[in-house]
């Protein structure tokens, strides 16, 4: 019984040893320190970037390497950078990268030492890298042959490089000119002028005739309202008759605009008006209905009467238009408005005057 109790026990021992050799390189494996170089192989005073990565659990502590000036002799740091952390699985890792920068200037094969990190306080390596460093290649045959610097080269200036300070120019030149304008207005306070030009007035049989070739072509309100058609044609023949004779027929009724042109015409130039006005009166207050034929001898006789009694201009003397002068004062807005424009006009033109002395430099300094 002492045996089997003996036996069990080594075979638990050994089982727990076991899980320690595969649990060992698990928890090993949970920090990892890469170092890699960007040249292998470098000319004197060239530079090379080494970049060392540490992958480690987000609830570990890291300690990086503390380098100043020197990796190893001969290999000298110029610049360390500031590490970069980027956050993995979750949340749950991180990978902490960090730059440096190296040179030479003693030409020989380096060896680099392995980056040496501490991740709660247990040290962790890197492997090791190597860097060759090369000399400038020397002309032998000749070491009394020197070179010396070459001269300096003009380079023609091209329309590329004036075009934006002619463009600058100009544009400071304008708003500059606008600047003064407004500034001149303002000062000034002259009133807003406006001229307002009015065509002259046709005379007043053309104007009833223009009117009537309207009437004359909507065929439609002949045919089927025959009291707006008679409506429309009379109030043409009214205000050619004011215009005309000038006595105010709109206001009067048809016998009594008969009886003022019997005035001044004879009885048989108004017998065909005469029947016209009083067809219409009966087409509107006694809704008489008229003919077709009737409607266009009325038209007819329309336009009879405007040629009978038209008075014919001299073709020869051309009509200018009417211009009226309009003066009003500038009003408060206005001036509000004139202040705007010169505070922006003078910001543009500060501005393009700094774009000119700019390029004034880049170009000839």
């Amino acid at each position: 019984m002492m045996k089997y109790n003996s036996s069990k026990r080594y075979v638990k021992a050994l089982w727990c040893v076991l899980l320690l050799f595969i649990a060992a390189p698990a928890v090993k494996a949970q920090v990892t320190v890469e170092a890699t170089i960007d040249s292998l192989q470098l000319l004197i005073g060239e530079q090379a970037k080494i970049k060392l990565q540490v992958s480690m659990d987000a609830n570990q502590k890291l300690r990086l390497p503390l380098l100043r000036d020197t990796l190893v002799t001969g290999v000298e740091i110029l610049d360390v950078a500031k590490p970069d952390t980027q956050l993995l699985n979750n949340d749950k890792r991180w990978l902490i990268s960090q730059e440096y920068t190296i040179t030479s200037f003693d030409s020989a094969l380096y060896y680099l030492p392995p980056f040496e990190v501490l991740v709660n306080d247990q040290a962790y390596r890197s492997k090791a890298l190597a860097l060759k460093v090369y000399s400038i290649p020397v002309d032998t045959l000749h070491p009394d042959q020197f070179f010396g610097p070459k001269d300096i080269r003009e380079v023609p200036i091209t329309w590329n490089d004036l075009a934006p300070l002619v463009y600058s120019a100009l544009a400071m030149l304008i708003l500059g000119a606008a600047a003064v304008f407004f500034i001149i207005r303002y000062r000034d306070n002259k009133p807003i002028i406006k001229i307002i030009k009015i065509e002259p007035k046709l005379p007043p049989h053309q104007a009833a005739m223009k009117k009537i070739e309207e009437i004359k072509a909507d065929k439609q309100v002949r045919r089927e309202d025959p009291k707006l058609y008679y409506t429309e044609l009379t109030e043409v023949l009214r205000t050619y008759i004011k215009d005309r004779f000038g006595f105010n027929a709109l206001e009067m009724t048809s016998s009594e605009i008969i009886e003022h042109l019997l005035e001044v015409k004879d009885q048989q130039s108004i017998s065909d008006l005469k029947t016209l006005f009083m067809t219409a009166d009966l087409v509107k207050f006694a809704k008489h209905a008229p003919m077709m034929n009737e409607n266009d001898m009325n038209l007819v006789n329309a336009v009879d009467f405007i040629n009978q009694t038209k008075v014919e201009e001299d073709p020869n003397v051309k009509k200018e238009p009417t211009e009226i002068r309009v003066e009003e004062k500038r009003s408060k807005q206005g001036r509000i408005a004139l202040l705007c424009s010169i505070s922006v006009v003078s910001i543009g033109a500060v501005v393009c005057l700094y774009l000119v002395i700019c390029h004034i430099i880049d170009l000839f300094f």
